[in-house]
């Protein structure tokens, strides 16, 4: 089951995934038009490259089990431990995550992309650093959170998989209780528009003086720790064990005085670009493999990010090029889509399967501009794709945003690169 969610919205994808007493993963990716474009969609006065450049993607998978949902996060690659964290700070354990090397609990396929923040919180239940309770609790909310996001979007498209069950499981949760209590949130929180526009949004005191003049101490008290200006009303309800709608009505009589105003939190350093900047101050030199069976393409991706001081290996047998990654373990991978014998989606999905590459960046290569195609990519686990043809410019861009620039330095290719290559496919490099 997939299509667009101007087709079909969440309430009724998730009634029928609860009818049909399904077990699986719903996958939702939402965008939105900035305000410049809305309403040249129906006259198509904008084009593929402006509207696919105007798309503002944030991505949630809901996990089930005969029909009932098990667990649910939102944009896996982002939130890391960053979500668990904030709830584990309502029970004072968040110092209990610093410790935790490794989930003790092996997350296999997709859940093990996907869902690795419920690894770390089983890692935590099966070290006995939280209680069942808690857990329970912590899952609850998180769910309740996204399903909020989920049956507030209007435009966006969806993907639904049969696959085995995530587990293990602490609970699952009935899904129409639960969507009848979240829709009644939704439509409140719309009362709040166009003061309130996001959870992110972050409260911060517009009229200091004003306040201390009129409010008691434990207020003062209480608006000095939440309203900073970089904590955002979810962060709040997350500590505070409420919801948004809870945390924005207490908030809003603030707003409409004027002593307090919501602004969006500065955008944190992107995983893959802290990952690089460690990189750097080893002087390591950036490995990237490309797999796409069209020589052409191989040749001139080669070619480009050698001059920009990249180490790359364009390999166009997608057979051979699952032994030699191993081998060569890139920063980042480059995978075509559409491919004989073995296609884009099952290599991605064969690579996050070894606990090497859960992490390193996969980035789809497609000529097809569907935003299906996007969603099925994230499914089996891609970082991000380029729609072919596509120019220097934005294959540079999109390298630098998962693991930097090339090194200035770099003359020749690695040895290991060049022995593997010349061994495993007959090539001479240059």
């Amino acid at each position: 089951m997939q299509g667009q969610l101007s087709e079909i919205d969440i309430r009724s994808i998730l009634q029928l995934i609860e009818l049909g007493q399904r077990t699986g993963e719903l996958f939702v990716e939402a965008y939105s038009l900035p305000s410049s474009l809305i309403g040249s969609e129906r006259t198509g006065r904008f084009s593929k490259g402006a509207l696919r450049e105007s798309l503002v993607g944030q991505s949630w998978f809901v996990f089930f089990l005969n029909g009932q949902i098990i667990y649910a996060t939102v944009d896996p690659d982002s939130n890391r431990k960053s979500r668990l964290r904030d709830y584990l700070r309502r029970y004072r354990k968040e110092s209990a995550l610093d410790n935790l090397e490794k989930p003790a609990v092996r997350l296999s396929g997709i859940a093990a992309t996907n869902a690795p923040e419920y690894g770390y919180l089983w890692a935590l239940l099966e070290n006995h650093l939280l209680t069942p309770a808690q857990g329970r609790s912590i899952i609850q909310s998180m769910v309740h959170e996204t399903l909020f996001d989920l049956l507030s979007l209007h435009s966006g498209a969806f993907i639904f998989e049969l696959s085995p069950a995530l587990a293990p499981q602490l609970m699952t949760l009935e899904i129409g209780s639960l969507v009848a209590q979240i829709m009644q949130q939704v439509q409140e929180w719309k009362q709040f528009h166009p003061h309130i526009q996001s959870p992110d949004q972050c409260p911060v005191l517009s009229n200091e003086a004003k306040v201390r003049e009129n409010f008691n101490a434990n207020t003062l008290k209480t608006l000095d720790r939440w309203v900073d200006g970089q904590t955002s009303i979810r962060k709040i309800a997350r500590h505070l064990h409420k919801d948004v709608l809870t945390v924005a009505r207490a908030i809003y009589p603030y707003i409409q005085q004027g002593l307090v105003q919501l602004v969006y939190p500065a955008s944190e350093t992107p995983s893959g670009k802290r990952e690089w900047m460690r990189a750097q101050e080893e002087t390591r030199v950036p490995r990237i493999v490309c797999i796409d069976d069209g020589v052409a393409l191989c040749k001139a991706v080669e070619y480009i990010l050698k001059q920009q001081g990249y180490e790359v290996a364009a390999i166009s047998n997608p057979i051979k090029a699952l032994s030699l990654v191993f081998q060569l373990k890139p920063d980042l991978i480059l995978c075509d889509i559409a491919m004989p014998e073995l296609d884009g989606y099952e290599i991605c999905a064969m690579l996050r399967r070894a606990t090497l590459f859960r992490q390193t960046p996969i980035v789809m290569l497609t000529g097809k501009d569907g935003f299906i195609d996007r969603v099925k990519a994230r499914m089996v686990g891609a970082t991000d794709y380029l729609t072919k043809p596509f120019g220097e410019g934005e294959l540079l861009m999109i390298l630098e945003k998962y693991i930097g620039p090339g090194s200035r330095d770099y003359s020749l290719p690695n040895q290991l690169l060049d022995d593997a290559l010349a061994t495993e496919l007959e090539l001479e490099m240059r």
